[in-house]
């Protein structure tokens, strides 16, 4: 095994390959392929009536534009140089992709939440997406592009000097890290803004399962079911609900022992379909309400198509053939601390599938409207969890002895932000053309 000051040198090493100016760099490929296209091809194995609301919210913005797509940004960061310094990519690590969510203490934490594309991969990929979607989103709030270039910054500054600290520290002490959610309001300074942070935890921690009882249930003819709200939640209808509760069983099986005695003591109650998200649109969704003790002691679950990743195309294979497996395993590794209910299984048709608690203490920063200065504290935080996630799954020292104490890396992340922007911004454009013309089509933003 490498001692600690070799796997620095290989990590200054790779900047002969790749050196930390290349990631300045946007050119897109000569055979870029049309943004539009790569959706509707992404669409053909999806529920057709479902993908005219995706197109119509990836219409509404920019910034919506890019959370829809990944598989875009996926090629185009594939068609740049890269390092071979790989960690467990989230895959689609935006700015709205981190939040709030309860660990299995009940503590409140601030992570990454979505892993629906993770895959191992060349850690700047992860960077850059999260540096894009900074400026992206400061340009759509209306700041100058110096304020989105600096907001940019900030967030690959502090993955840098976050994976430089943890490569000082020993594995079970990395492993351990975690951002505690009450740790961040000392960091907030004013009174408003400190009001503001403080009413977020507090919705978060209201959000559980016994809330959305009261949210997204009814009690009908002395029965307790899903509200229906067509088309965003639907009846599961008899030969879906009849295949998850035949399905439950096997995804029983992927949970730990103490686990799936807790699971047995819930019981089936209802079903629906329920269009989440915005890349993920068209795929298959369910939440399902379980019942524990009595009527008043619910569990929802949330049961989700897995796919390939978008960064499949374009890497080495991975360890895992299910996809749902692929999504729980990555989830685990990268997460500080996971939900106990996340588990995989293969479904009808032979889809792959994952589950997971549908609400549990889950929060969001609104990043609409934030001011520069919050912005760039969102995207420090952001950037900081974004390493302490790396950090568990590849060489922390390589990566630190390839970013380095300057700030080369962190300048080079905010140019290419900035410039993706402005591709960004032309991809938008082009779906809005598509959308017009006829070519796809979208429904309006629900």
């Amino acid at each position: 095994m490498a001692t600690p000051a070799e796997r620095a040198e290989q990590g200054r090493a790779a900047r002969k390959q790749v050196p930390r100016t290349t990631h300045a760099v946007w050119l897109p490929a000569v055979d870029r392929p049309d943004p539009v296209a790569v959706l509707e091809r992404q669409g053909r194995d999806r529920l057709p009536e479902l993908l005219p609301i995706r197109y119509g919210r990836m219409a509404a913005s920019p910034f919506a534009f890019l959370r829809g797509a990944a598989a875009v940004m996926a090629g185009d960061l594939a068609a740049q140089p890269r390092t071979e310094l790989t960690v467990q990519l989230c895959g689609d690590a935006h700015l709205l992709n981190f939040g709030l969510f309860a660990s299995p203490e009940r503590s409140l934490l601030f992570d990454l939440n979505d892993f629906d594309e993770t895959f191992p991969g060349p850690f700047e990929w992860d960077v850059k997406r999260l540096a894009a979607s900074v400026a992206v989103a400061a340009r759509e709030n209306g700041h100058p592009d110096d304020k989105a270039r600096a907001a940019a910054e900030e967030s690959a500054a502090a993955y840098r000097t976050t994976v430089r600290r943890l490569a000082r520290l020993g594995e079970l002490d990395v492993w351990y890290q975690r951002i505690e959610a009450d740790s961040l309001l000392p960091l907030v300074r004013s009174a408003r803004r400190r009001t503001r942070a403080e009413a977020s935890l507090t919705r978060a921690r209201r959000r559980t399962s016994l809330q959305a009882l009261g949210k997204l249930t009814e009690v009908v003819d002395g029965r307790r079911r899903i509200i229906h709200d067509p088309p965003l939640i639907e009846p599961a209808g008899v030969s879906d609900t009849a295949a998850l509760r035949k399905i439950l069983s096997d995804y029983r099986s992927t949970l730990s022992e103490e686990r799936r005695l807790l699971l047995d003591r819930y019981r089936f109650v209802d079903a629906a379909r329920k269009v989440v998200g915005v890349g993920s649109v068209g795929t298959r969704c369910f939440i399902v309400l379980l019942a524990g003790r009595d009527a008043d002691d619910p569990l929802f679950l949330q049961i989700k198509e897995a796919r390939s990743s978008v960064l499949e195309e374009y890497l080495p294979g991975g360890p895992y053939d299910h996809p749902g497996h692929r999504v729980v395993a990555g989830q685990r590794l990268m997460q500080a601390a996971g939900d106990i209910f996340l588990g995989w299984m293969t479904g009808p048709q032979g889809r792959a599938y994952y589950w997971r608690q549908l609400r549990d203490m889950k929060g969001s920063a609104d990043v609409a409207g934030m001011s520069p200065r919050d912005l760039a504290g969102y995207a420090r935080l952001c950037g900081t969890a974004l390493a302490r996630a790396h950090a568990r799954s590849g060489d922390r020292i390589a990566i630190a002895g390839y970013l380095g104490s300057s700030d080369t890396f962190d300048r080079s992340v905010a140019d290419f932000a900035l410039r993706y922007t402005d591709q960004t911004a032309a991809d938008h454009t082009a779906l809005c053309a598509a959308i017009a013309a006829g070519v796809v089509q979208a429904a309006p933003d629900v």
